[in-house]
């Protein structure tokens, strides 16, 4: 047996003693030490510090006389890093107190860590495909482990992941359609022969898999138009599982694209490859439709009050910066995309968790009757104060770094525009994020929440901890881009030169020692001066000052409903008649081929379509 086989015996091991013990007391903490023996054998499967070799797996099926195996790379390794590690975390918040409170409130706990056990290994499975039926399988499985997790809220949450099953089934028959014409072309699944074939089909015969393949994956990651089931599917999912969902799930759409389109199809074609009567290429489309996943979701969250909405909507925003990155095919560009993987699962499960910590604390997530809790949980502040630094790009976190190289590859290749979407983008980030820290944790002390405590350790310990990554890894960036120079190395991109604290390269350099450096000298010298003028008076949470007036708590000062009124007003308009409009038309669109599809089925026996589908199986068997 091979370490890859051992790696996913241990999880499917994990899912069984899942399914046994997810019930008892101590279910969590077996399963968190699991999870810790899954992330280790993924570490020495790497020797601890480099991605593998192709490692193959020992275990091979054949189906109908196609071959399904298995195998890692170094590409598959990074996925399954993040995949592992975001379940690990995810379910050493859920053994503690947070899960006992969510079982005392009717929440069926063993059937969380059921959920997030069949979501690791379905992941796992899926990143290790070596084969385009082996990679369909896994994304199935993916597919419906995650609607499993998103309906165990009940309420609103089913009706969000049946919106969600609706757009990956939809999304697998593209799938299945563009694997059937590579499968017409090549009578086979296995990677080479896929190659070959798509490196040789014409244009005009080129497109169709490549449309098909792309869409069918581009729901996962949830690009415009494709975006509408994502953000309330995740929101409503419970707390830990919602940072599980947030940090990895729908990367594994990029994770699929990157096979297609960098591996199989090769992106020096994606970018020759000319649109039918237009004046543009198939990059410039995906670019363009990554500038637009970052803008419009972007600003979608600036407009929400639920601050597990508002996050989940960046989480939308966030995969654009992700694609734009790859598909501009540069050393930086590509290595930023796939950085920003990383850096996005980080400070997405930490706000996440601050976000369900302040629940778990005040009973509700809504912006505006929350405030001031900074003294009351502190250390549920910092993650959180961490992960919107991180969120909106700035140093010294390690958003910045990821950003940075995104940013720097446009302007070197010279795409003014993208460049300026992709700022504007940030900006949007920056005006939300402030939102919601400042609504949840900043200004008045809400009477009701005066005797609120910090949430308890079981919960504080997986953000603090993801908190250190954060800041470690913006501060030395190269602890990350030594594992991005190795996927370049592997699926073909020009690899990165980094050094320890970031980039050292013609094109470009960048020093986080430095940057880290000099910041926080900056910030010593402030404190120096406001801690050394004694002019400062302290006042009480409730009994807060503004404008020369102290207000006593009978006087509300932290307003915090209709934020940032002015500039709802300047979008509002544009928001109305752009966004929401091209919204309303794809829920249109697709509510009506809905109503003419089941007035098909209606009128026409469903046996008669069972049997004709019996009877082409059964020729396609014979045949």
């Amino acid at each position: 047996m091979t370490p890859l086989d051992y790696l996913l015996l241990l999880s499917l091991l994990t899912v069984v003693i899942a399914l046994v013990a997810g019930h008892r007391s101590m279910g969590g903490v077996w399963l968190t030490f699991t999870y810790a023996a899954q992330l280790g054998g993924l570490m020495l499967m790497a020797g601890l510090t480099n991605q593998p070799d192709v490692i193959t797996s020992s275990l091979s099926f054949t189906i109908l006389g196609q071959s399904l195996t298995w195998r890692y790379d170094a590409l598959s390794w990074y996925f399954a890093l993040i995949t592992i590690s975001a379940g690990l975390l995810s379910t050493m918040y859920t053994a503690g107190d947070w899960g006992e409170k969510f079982r005392a409130d009717g929440g069926n706990l063993w059937l969380l860590h059921v959920a997030i056990a069949l979501n690791v290994l379905s992941m796992l499975i899926l990143l290790g495909s070596g084969d385009l039926l082996t990679l369909f399988i896994g994304w199935e499985l993916v597919s419906w482990a995650s609607f499993l997790l998103m309906i165990l809220a009940g309420g609103p949450s089913i009706q969000a992941a049946i919106r969600y099953i609706t757009y990956a089934m939809g999304g697998a028959m593209a799938i299945l359609a563009g694997l059937a014409l590579i499968y017409g072309h090549t009578d086979s699944f296995t990677y080479p022969a896929a190659a070959n074939i798509l490196h040789s089909l014409s244009t005009a015969h080129l497109w169709a898999p490549l449309l098909l393949l792309t869409l069918g994956f581009g729901v996962k990651m949830a690009l415009l138009p494709l975006h509408l089931w994502q953000a309330a599917a995740y929101a409503h999912t419970p707390g830990p599982g919602a940072a599980f969902l947030g940090a990895i799930s729908s990367r594994m759409g990029l994770y699929a694209l990157i096979v297609v389109l960098i591996q199989l199809v090769g992106l020096v074609r994606v970018i020759e490859l000319p649109v039918l009567f237009s004046f543009i290429s198939a990059r410039d489309v995906l670019a363009w439709v990554a500038a637009f996943t970052i803008i419009f979701p972007t600003f979608t969250a600036l407009r929400q009050n639920d601050a597990r909405m508002l996050l989940a909507w960046h989480g939308i925003g966030q995969g654009g910066y992700m694609l734009l990155g790859l598909v501009m095919g540069d050393a930086l560009g590509s290595a930023g995309g796939l950085m920003h993987v990383f850096n996005h699962a980080t400070y997405q499960a930490a706000l996440f968790f601050s976000v369900a910590a302040v629940v778990y604390r005040t009973g509700t997530a809504d912006l505006n009757r929350l405030g001031g809790l900074v003294a009351r949980m502190p250390l549920s502040f910092l993650a959180m104060l961490v992960g919107i630094i991180g969120l909106a790009g700035l140093p010294p976190m390690n958003g910045f770094v990821s950003k940075w190289l995104v940013y720097r590859s446009l302007m070197l290749e010279g795409e003014p525009l993208l460049f300026v979407a992709a700022v504007v983008g940030t900006l949007g980030t920056i005006l939300s994020v402030y939102k919601l820290i400042h609504n949840m944790f900043l200004g008045q002390l809400r009477v009701e929440h005066e005797n609120i405590r910090e949430a308890p350790w079981s919960m504080t310990a997986p953000m603090l901890i993801l908190s250190v990554v954060v800041f470690v890894t913006g501060l030395m960036p190269g602890l990350v881009l030594q594992w991005i120079a190795g996927i370049q190395a592997t699926v073909g991109l020009p690899v990165i030169d980094y050094s320890l604290g970031g980039l050292d390269s013609a094109q470009g350099s960048l020093d986080m020692l430095w940057v880290v450096g000099v910041l926080f000298a900056g910030f010593g010298i402030g404190a120096v001066l406001f801690y050394s003028g004694g002019r400062t008076h302290r006042v009480h949470q409730l009994d807060n000052y503004a404008g020369g007036h102290f207000l006593s708590a009978d006087i509300r000062y932290h307003y915090s409903d209709n934020f940032y009124p002015g500039l709802m007003r300047l979008i509002g308009p544009l928001y109305r008649y752009s966004f929401a409009w091209l919204e309303s038309a794809v829920q249109s669109g697709l509510g009506l081929l809905s109503l003419s599809t089941q007035g098909f089925y209606r009128r026409v026996a469903p046996a008669n379509y069972a049997l004709v589908t019996a009877v082409l199986v059964l020729l396609w068997v014979m045949l």
